[in-house]
């Protein structure tokens, strides 16, 4: 088989193993995990497709701006995070929505 194929076969799990974590986990961070592994798998996409366009930069472009989005989200739902932690002493999604509506 292709090198490409093992890539974007690797990409597509990493994706899926991403999002099923995104349905199934309650935990806040255990979220945050999920999409990260969802924006790994595009980054590994970008980097594919892009090594095949020797003259091309755009997909190492695509892959430096997602890092950086991706640092600042990580930054962000942290500290959202922290502060649910602080106020409401659990971070499970489920237990913090019945505690708004009580």
């Amino acid at each position: 088989m292709d090198p490409v194929t093992y890539l974007l076969s690797i990409s597509a799990f990493l994706f899926c193993v991403g999002l099923a974590i995104v349905i199934t986990k309650k935990n806040a961070i255990l979220l945050l995990i999920g999409i990260e592994l969802m924006l790994n798998a595009a980054n590994l996409n970008f980097i594919v497709f892009s090594s095949y366009d020797v003259d091309a930069v755009q997909g190492q472009l695509f892959v430096l701006f997602i890092l950086v989005v991706t640092v600042c989200e990580v930054a962000i739902g942290l500290a959202i995070i922290l502060k649910i932690y602080q106020y409401y002493q659990t971070i499970d999604i489920d237990r913090i929505k019945r505690l708004k509506e009580e």
